[in-house]
């Protein structure tokens, strides 16, 4: 029975031996589910975020069939599926094995990999080659599958809002041939052939591993100062020149909404026009249920059938958004699309294309989801809270509804207890449920500076922190 589970415990389908290190990397994962008060929970890596409208129904499928139905996602843009009864056995693995979210049973924790979520929609480079490349690679590396569930890589395509989640290793494209390779947070990075960016980073991680040894660190940042200069070092030995380039210190999500991005091919002698390339939402506190994960999907099957789960518990659904069945490429104009075709008649497209993402946004706000900077839930997040974690001290997720009020102007995370499962980066406010009541802090990178403690007043909880989101 699930009482019987250990925190961390391997399904029948894994192959039940221990950790890389002694002491347990207690990270689930598909095969090795985690025991929580509602259920076992199976954390399911979704590289980059990037999943095909197929996909996207298999991983509905396990939560409709073994778990509570909800898909919840996360910090690094995976997806988590709860509820699941402790004899579901191998099915949930069977099922998305089938639809190749499980391409190797060996390194499916190691597969922690996030992406700027608008690579290639914005104007910004794509780094869709680089995904698919990285995750070969690390799949194909015996030394990778050592790697903890916590390391993470981060492909950034130079707008710098995943390079500023503290990523172990991240891949930081530029205008040309070259990107950025750093390691853990230094200020120094090593510039390189970009082609040559996906091999550097799985060197860079097993590099990592080796510098790690028996030190029980899980990420480059819990290794001995001594150690990680030698890592960096040591990295730098193999890759090119050394770049001064301090990490970004706010990640920046993508804005709910439509996604646009300028016509390349618009003649210079017209005014610059931009075409709707995708469109954006946000998902209160990162719970999707059934009917809202088939409404995206559908709407990604419609247009482009792609979805892009980020980091900041969004999705991102790429166009084009033409007709139906439409093979217009986002970004392009009607001009270059149909040779001859004129301004005016370019123009008429690219407004019927906006027409339809804003009745896609129309429909998905109609679902709840965030579609514009004026919901009351743009920035609010939180944990899990009780009654699904033994941990936590309320139920934060139903507090943080109960206190939603104006947009701030910074975001909130409300944490059960004082280990802040899946809390932000850069600066947020920061609500921690205490024994001597809500704390509430502000944050800024590595220091925080506490604000007020509110006990036993809802009122007086939601005034406070309406105030210091201010």
């Amino acid at each position: 029975m699930l009482a019987a589970m250990p925190d961390s415990a391997p399904s029948p389908l894994s192959a039940g031996g221990t950790s890389p290190r002694d002491g347990g990397d207690a990270c689930p994962g598909t095969l090795r589910l985690h025991r929580a008060d509602d259920g076992a929970l199976a954390r399911v890596r979704i590289p980059g975020g990037v999943l095909s409208a197929d996909r996207a129904d298999a991983l509905l499928a396990v939560a409709g069939r073994f778990g509570d139905g909800e898909l919840h996602l996360t910090s690094r843009g995976n997806v988590q599926v709860r509820g699941l009864d402790a004899e579901c056995g191998g099915g949930p693995a069977e099922l998305l094995g089938a639809a190749g979210l499980l391409p190797s049973a060996t390194h499916e924790r190691a597969r922690n990999i996030v992406a700027s979520p608008l690579a290639g929609l914005d104007g910004s480079p794509s780094v869709v080659g680089w995904l698919s490349e990285l995750d070969s690679l690390v799949c194909g590396s015996a030394t990778a599958a050592a790697l903890s569930g916590r390391f993470l890589f981060a492909l950034d395509s130079g707008r710098g809002d995943v390079d500023a989640l503290g990523a172990d290793v991240t891949l930081i494209a530029e205008d040309g041939g070259d990107c950025l390779l750093r390691v853990g947070a230094a200020d120094e990075v090593f510039r390189l052939p970009r082609a040559d960016g996906p091999r550097a980073a799985l060197l860079a991680a097993e590099l990592f591993l080796r510098a790690a040894g028996d030190s029980g660190a899980w990420r480059v940042k819990d290794l001995p100062d001594d150690v990680r200069t030698a890592l960096v070092r040591a990295v730098g030995a193999t890759a090119g020149p050394v770049v001064h380039r301090p990490r970004p210190r706010t990640a920046k999500a993508p804005a709910p909404g439509p996604v646009t991005a300028p016509n390349s091919s618009t003649p210079a002698t017209t005014t610059a026009t931009s075409t709707v390339t995708a469109i954006s939402v946000g998902v209160p506190l990162g719970r999707l249920s059934p009917a809202q994960w088939r409404l995206l999907t559908e709407t990604a099957r419609r247009y482009g059938n792609e979805l892009r789960l980020t980091p900041w518990r969004g999705i991102v659904v790429p166009g084009p958004f033409g007709p139906p069945g439409s093979s217009a490429r986002p970004g392009r104009s009607a001009q270059s699309e149909q040779s001859g075709r004129s301004e005016q008649s370019g123009r008429s497209e690219r407004s019927e294309q906006s027409g339809r993402a804003a009745e896609a946004l129309d429909t998905l706000a109609a679902a709840g989801l965030i579609t514009g900077p004026d919901s009351p839930w743009t920035g609010v997040g939180a944990c899990i809270g009780h009654p699904g974690c033994a941990k936590s001290l309320s139920d934060v997720r139903a507090e943080a509804g109960a206190a939603v009020g104006p947009v701030g102007r910074l975001p909130v995370y409300w944490s059960g207890c004082e280990r802040r499962c899946g809390h932000p980066h850069g600066e947020w406010i920061d609500v921690v449920v205490t024994p001597e009541g809500h704390r509430i802090s502000h944050v800024r990178g590595e220091h925080r500076d506490d604000r007020a403690v509110v006990r036993n007043d809802p009122a007086a909880l939601a005034s406070a922190v309406s105030e210091a989101r201010a």
